[in-house]
């Protein structure tokens, strides 16, 4: 099993502050929360759904997970810790009402340590019903007062921080002209290629679902599609935009990668620590995952204080300065963006969450 309790796999961060196994075997829930960090405050992360090989493979997406959510909300400014939650199993079969009420139990159970919102297999009807059973729920649709669909503002953050590499490597904040491929085209990633075509990139694509890439092609016949992932990064890119599920930069990948930026929306893209020397020794700028696919959490965020999707979206477009600031402090350190944007995300946790113990 993951060693729950060892050492910190970045810098100096805490340790997982609590780890919780759920399970109800009338209603066939077994679900894991991880809370990772609350030295900003409650801890903020969504809920995936997913038909995970062993409880294993379960609890190191939850660790993992829930540590980039820390980082996540300290980069994007608010006074949230990271938290994130894993219920096994096949969404589109195993999931039912009994079971997200179940989970929304145990999420009131924690009073308030962890607040919960959308992730891959989960959708704002989801916590709609997971919050009939508690109140520390975001992402929830807008007919129930919720930011809705919180894809939008993650792809338009993906957006912003593939701009702030564009001005970067290319001295100018556009994609126009450039040739980009987006690994991945479901929840955010469709919402990507059209920030992209907008702005006049050139567009390739592959996803492991035949129905979402002949989506795409259905709205904008323009688009390349690639016969899948491993072709796709053989392409000659500008830009790579893994936006599928982590670990797509591996030693395989950044060897043949052609790309002189990756930026993505997917969580925990390098498959082990080192990755991010190997790109910036191949000449290839890295923008941290968990600094441009923050979006999502900006806007199901901004339903804690009552939602105004442009509030929420004044706040997303700062990822453009964030992302260019990790570049400038990574060039002056000399270590990788991924380096930098750690070591920023850690001062803010330290400076921020040592105000807590000044007694009120």
């Amino acid at each position: 099993m993951p060693n729950v309790f060892g050492s910190p796999h970045k810098g100096t961060e805490p340790r997982h502050e609590q780890v919780v196994f759920c399970q109800d075997e009338a209603s066939g829930l077994r679900a894991i929360i991880a809370i990772h960090s609350t030295a900003l405050g409650p801890s903020l992360g969504g809920t995936r759904f997913y038909p995970y090989a062993s409880e294993e493979a379960a609890l190191t997406d939850v660790l993992n997970l829930s540590r980039g959510m820390s980082y996540k909300n300290a980069l994007a400014g608010l006074d949230l810790g990271g938290g994130k939650a894993v219920i096994i199993g096949d969404p589109d079969t195993d999931k039912n009402e009994a079971m997200l009420r179940a989970y929304g139990r145990f999420v009131q159970s924690l009073h308030g340590r962890y607040i919960t919102a959308c992730d891959v297999g989960t959708y704002s009807p989801d916590m709609d019903i997971v919050a009939r059973e508690s109140e520390y729920v975001t992402g929830r649709t807008v007919e129930h007062g919720g930011a809705g669909d919180s894809s939008i503002l993650t792809a338009f953050g993906v957006f912003q921080g593939m701009r702030a590499a564009a001005q970067h490597v290319w001295s100018g904040p556009t994609l126009r002209g450039r040739r980009v491929g987006v690994e991945g085209v479901g929840k955010v990633g469709h919402r990507l290629v059209e920030h992209l075509l907008e702005d006049g990139a050139e567009v390739v694509i592959s996803d492991v679902d035949e129905a979402a890439v002949e989506r795409v092609r259905e709205r904008h016949p323009q688009v390349a599609v690639a016969a899948d992932g491993a072709a796709l990064v053989r392409e000659q890119l500008d830009v790579y935009a893994p936006c599928a599920l982590g670990g797509s930069l591996s030693d395989e990948t950044v060897a043949v990668l052609s790309a002189k930026v990756v930026c993505g929306a997917a969580n925990n893209q390098l498959a082990h620590p080192g990755i991010e020397k190997q790109l910036a020794d191949r000449g290839v700028l890295y923008a941290p995952d968990y600094v441009v696919n923050s979006g999502g959490v900006i806007q199901v965020a901004d339903e804690i204080g009552g939602f105004d999707f442009e509030r929420a979206k004044s706040r997303a477009t700062k990822i453009f300065d964030t992302t260019e600031k990790i570049f400038v402090l990574a060039a002056e350190e000399g270590v990788p963006p991924a380096v930098a944007a750690d070591r920023l995300a850690e001062r803010r946790m330290s400076e921020i969450g040592r105000l807590r113990g000044i007694l009120l």
